[in-house]
């Protein structure tokens, strides 16, 4: 089977399409599945940069779409022909989240889905939304169950709320998506007069260009009548947390999810507990989450953007592009 693997150093000039052994037919619990697409996330960059260490040789990528071409015994959730996802922690099936780390995250702590075939327990997969295509799919993984347990699952989002989201990767989009078909009204944020546009066409109420109001917070606060929004999708971490508590309503929730303003920094704790605020890690979610998610795309139609799709053979092409942060949405991998 055709795979890309990490070399040593991990860079991105590292990356190497492979040709290794076609993965062993299914146990007992188990399915193959040939993988048709995948997608990039910032936790897959920093694995293939070497910000996050992994072992040499590693097969990147978290997210995996495909079809289903054989099934060991005991599997009665899935046949050959079904389409499924991978689940970005495979024994994190439902509940409380597991004292794991990231050991057996895909393309992490194990071998992830830059490759044309896995065999793999059941337990590991989904079904796939009926609506979408492979690369449509393959962005839910992680970017789709991170924005659906931060603003859903824990913050419980509903009719009525204002959700702050920052920028347009994949979590901040999946999180205008979601609490558009729940009702709330979002205000985004970006740089980029162009993206703020095409934010707007998605369904973004109001748009706050960052640059020109570095004192984004308070922006948001006067477009809620001093009020201050329900809910903060974050993506910046250290770097824009003041802001967004800032933006805060009194007893508000911040759904913590990404670091791309910084890993550590002061913590404003006593404007955290001034506001009472609710400060969420949020570190993707569970198989149950991912159904859940599911479901509700299919509800609503909801299908996720996807900026640019690369063929395997051209990953680190790929990543230059994520770094050049000129997407918007999801960047897919062709298998």
């Amino acid at each position: 089977m055709k795979a890309v693997r990490i070399g040593a150093p991990a860079t991105l000039a590292s990356l190497t399409l492979a040709d290794l052994p076609a993965p062993p037919p299914p146990g007992p619990g188990e399915i193959t599945v040939a993988l048709r697409a995948s997608s990039l996330n910032y936790h897959d960059y920093a694995v293939v940069t070497g910000m996050i260490p992994a072992a040499n040789g590693r097969i990147p990528l978290s997210d995996g779409a495909g079809d289903v071409t054989a099934i060991g015994s005991g599997v009665h959730e899935f046949a050959p022909g079904d389409a499924v996802l991978t689940t970005f922690f495979p024994h994190w099936l439902d509940g409380h989240p597991l004292d794991e780390g990231f050991q057996y995250v895909p393309g992490d702590g194990i071998d992830g889905y830059a490759r044309s075939s896995v065999t793999a327990p059941v337990t590991w997969f989904t079904r796939a939304p009926t609506h979408l295509s492979h690369a449509e799919a393959a962005a839910i993984t992680c970017a789709g169950v991170t924005a659906w347990k931060g603003l859903v699952a824990d913050a419980r989002v509903k009719a009525g709320d204002t959700v702050l989201i920052q920028g347009t990767g994949g979590v901040s989009i999946f999180a205008l998506q979601l609490a558009k078909a729940f009702g709330a009204t979002v205000i985004a944020t970006s740089s980029s007069a162009a993206k703020l546009a095409r934010l707007r066409a998605m369904g973004a109420d109001h748009l706050i260009n960052y640059r020109e109001q570095p004192d984004w917070g308070a922006a948001a606060r006067e477009i809620t009548g001093g009020r201050g929004v329900d809910v903060v999708v974050e993506i910046g971490g250290a770097g824009t947390l003041p802001q967004s508590i800032h933006a805060l309503r009194l007893g508000g929730h911040i759904a913590l999810i990404g670091v791309l303003a910084g890993f550590a920094g002061p913590i404003p704790t006593a404007a955290i507990m001034m506001r009472q605020a609710h400060v969420v890690g949020v570190t993707v979610g569970s198989r149950q989450h991912q159904l859940d998610l599911i479901r509700a795309m299919e509800a609503t139609r909801m299908k996720p953007v996807i900026d640019k799709i690369f063929p395997l053979d051209q990953l680190a092409e790929a990543f230059r592009y994520q770094e050049s942060n000129a997407h918007f949405g999801k960047i897919g991998i062709a298998i």
